[in-house]
C-alpha cells in the first residue's frame, strides 16, 4: 500500500494544475485500485502506467480500479506493467485556504472479472425524414456531443445508443471526458441499437474543451491545444471547438490564427434564448473566412434539462461515411430532428417546415421563407440561418 497526504494551496494550482504522485507496481500485480478523500474544492483524478495512460475520471469518481481484465469505466484494462506508475490529480477548483487530501494505493494479485450484462432491448426507431439530396448521398441526423458512464454522464455506452435509435438519430458522437475507454464498446452497442456510434473525446481542461472525432486514440489534453489539432488531422480525426461561450467552460485557450479548426460548436444546448447573437459573432470572429456550425447537446443523464438530439447536426454523408461528410463541410443543425431545417442541394438552399421564418445570408440579406418546402439560390459561401421573425435562430446551414 502507497498513501501520499498533504494540501494543494491556490498557489499549487496555478503553479501546475495536473499533479502526479508515483507509486510502484511489482511483477505479478493483476490489479490497482486508487481511493481519494479530500475535504472541499474539486479534484480530477486519472492514472498513467510505464506505457502511456491508463484512464482518466475527472471528478465524476474518488475511486478507481485497473485490472488485468477489468476497469472502472473511464480506465483501459488490461496486463499491468511492472514499474513506477503515477495517480493522477487535476486541481481543477482549489479555493484560497487550501484542500487537504489523502491518496491511498492498493496493489493485488487478482483483478476483477468483467461482467456482461444483457443489452437493454432494441427500440422502435421513428421514421426517417423524407430529405433532398443528390444521388448516392443522403442526410444523416445525430448528435455530436454525448457522456456515458466512461466519464460523469449515467448511461452505459449501450443504453445510450438505444436512446439515439429512439430518437430518431442516425449517428451518435460518444465524447468522453478525457478518455478513450468507451471506444471498444462503440461498435456492438451500435449495431445492436441500429445507430452509427462515432468513437470520440471531449479534451476537457480548466480554459476550454474540444471534441475530436475519430479513432484517433487518446488525446494528451496536457498538452497545448494545438497540438490537439494536428494529432487529430494526423490520424483521420477532427476536432471541434465546443461550447465556446458557455460560462466557465467558455474556449478561452490560445490558438493561432492558423491552427484554428474549421469546425465549432456553434449550437449547443446551452444556447437557450438564442435571439441572443453571440455564438453567431464569436463564429464570424473566430474564423473570418467561414465556421463548419456544428451542433451538440451535450447529454448526460435523461433526468437533467438536456435531451439527446436537440439540437440535431445533419451530415451530407456517402452512405454511411459521417466522418467524410463533417470533412466537406456539409452540415445543417436544427433545433430537433422533426423541426425546421435549412439544407444545401446542389446550387440552392431548401428551407422545409419553415413557413414565417426569416432566411439569412452570410452577407445580412434576408428574405421571407412562404411555404413549407422553398428552394432559393444558394449564390454565397458560408454559414446561413433560418429565424422568426423575433430573431430567434431555429436553423443553421453551412
Amino acid at each position: 500500500m502507497t498513501v501520499h497526504r498533504g494540501r494543494w494551496s491556490l498557489e499549487d494550482h496555478l503553479e501546475q494544475g495536473l499533479r502526479a504522485l508515483p507509486f510502484d507496481v511489482p511483477s505479478g500485480t493483476a490489479s490497482v485500485t486508487v481511493e481519494l478523500s479530500h475535504d472541499g474544492g474539486v479534484i480530477d483524478l486519472g492514472c498513467h502506467g510505464p506505457d502511456g495512460f491508463r484512464g482518466w475520471s475527472g471528478g465524476a469518481r474518488r475511486r478507481y480500479t485497473v485490472g488485468a481484465e477489468w476497469a472502472t469505466p473511464g480506465y483501459i484494462p488490461g496486463e499491468l506493467e511492472p514499474g513506477t506508475w503515477h495517480v493522477w490529480l487535476g486541481l481543477h477548483r482549489i479555493p484560497p485556504d487550501g484542500v487537504p487530501y489523502e491518496v491511498t494505493i492498493t496493489t493485488s494479485g487478482a483483478s476483477p472479472r468483467r461482467s456482461d450484462d444483457p443489452p437493454p432491448p432494441r427500440p422502435e426507431r421513428p421514421p426517417r425524414r423524407d430529405l433532398p439530396a443528390p444521388d448516392g448521398f443522403r442526410w444523416l441526423a445525430g448528435d455530436l456531443h454525448s457522456h456515458t458512464v466512461h466519464s460523469d454522464g449515467t448511461l452505459t455506452v449501450h443504453e445510450l445508443a438505444c436512446l439515439a435509435a429512439s430518437r430518431g438519430l442516425d449517428f451518435l458522437a460518444v465524447t468522453d471526458h478525457n478518455t478513450v475507454s468507451h471506444h471498444p464498446e462503440l461498435a456492438a452497442a451500435g449495431a445492436h441499437a441500429g445507430v452509427l456510434l462515432l468513437p470520440g473525446q471531449e479534451v476537457t481542461t480548466d480554459l476550454g474543451h474540444a471534441n475530436v472525432f475519430g479513432p484517433t486514440g487518446w488525446v494528451d489534453f496536457r498538452r497545448p491545444s494545438a497540438d490537439w489539432a494536428a494529432f487529430a488531422r494526423a490520424r483521420g480525426g477532427l476536432m471541434s471547438i465546443n461550447h465556446p461561450l458557455s460560462g466557465d467552460c467558455a474556449w478561452r485557450r490560445p490558438l493561432p490564427a492558423d491552427d484554428r479548426p474549421r469546425f465549432a460548436e456553434i449550437w449547443h444546448s446551452s444556447w437557450w434564448d438564442r435571439r441572443w447573437g453571440a455564438p453567431l459573432a464569436w463564429a464570424d470572429v473566430w474564423r473570418p473566412e467561414g465556421v463548419v456550425p456544428l451542433g451538440g447537446s451535450d447529454f448526460h443523464d435523461p433526468a437533467q434539462h438536456k435531451t439527446l438530439g436537440e439540437p440535431v447536426t445533419w451530415v451530407l454523408a456517402e452512405g454511411e461515411d459521417v466522418l467524410g461528410g463533417l470533412a466537406a463541410g456539409r452540415t445543417s443543425v436544427s433545433a430537433a430532428p422533426d423541426a425546421p431545417v435549412l439544407l444545401r442541394d446542389g446550387g440552392e438552399l431548401v428551407a422545409i417546415g419553415a413557413d414565417g421564418t426569416v432566411l439569412v445570408r452570410p452577407d445580412g440579406r434576408r428574405a421571407a421563407v412562404r411555404g413549407d418546402r422553398v428552394r432559393v439560390p444558394a449564390d454565397h459561401p458560408g454559414m446561413h440561418r433560418l429565424e422568426t421573425h423575433e430573431n430567434e435562430v431555429i436553423a443553421l446551414c453551412g
